[in-house]
């Protein structure tokens, strides 16, 4: 089983938390199913960017994003080349370390 180590984030993990993921889950499934409450406005969709990640170790290893995910990714705050939406980033083998930004923009609420 994959770890995934979470760096530390004020509201959704204050302390940092190391976690057993299952292959084939997002991460976002993943931190979830640990407790991690990280936001997911369109319910793991890949409609909003609310569960955006950025992945210090293991991007490699993740399968590439598809258009659909790159082009809401172009819209989330503190974009880097490892992020990700974690509803679309599916854990492999590798162990990985994630990074859940400071902010969250959701597009579909901040339009009203």
């Amino acid at each position: 089983m994959p770890t995934i180590q979470v760096l530390p984030h004020p509201e959704h993990c204050p302390d940092g938390a190391r976690i057993q993921a299952q292959v084939g889950d997002s991460i976002c499934e993943a931190l979830l199913a640990h407790g991690i409450e990280i936001e997911h406005a369109c319910d793991m969709a890949c409609a909003c960017t609310t569960c955006h990640v950025i992945v210090r170790q293991g991007y490699d290893s993740l399968a590439s994003p598809e258009e659909e995910e790159e082009d809401l990714l172009d819209r989330a705050w503190g974009l880097e080349p490892q992020s990700r939406l974690s509803c679309q980033a599916v854990v492999g083998r590798a162990d990985l370390t994630v990074e859940i930004p400071r902010y969250s923009i959701n597009h579909a609420r901040e339009k009203r």
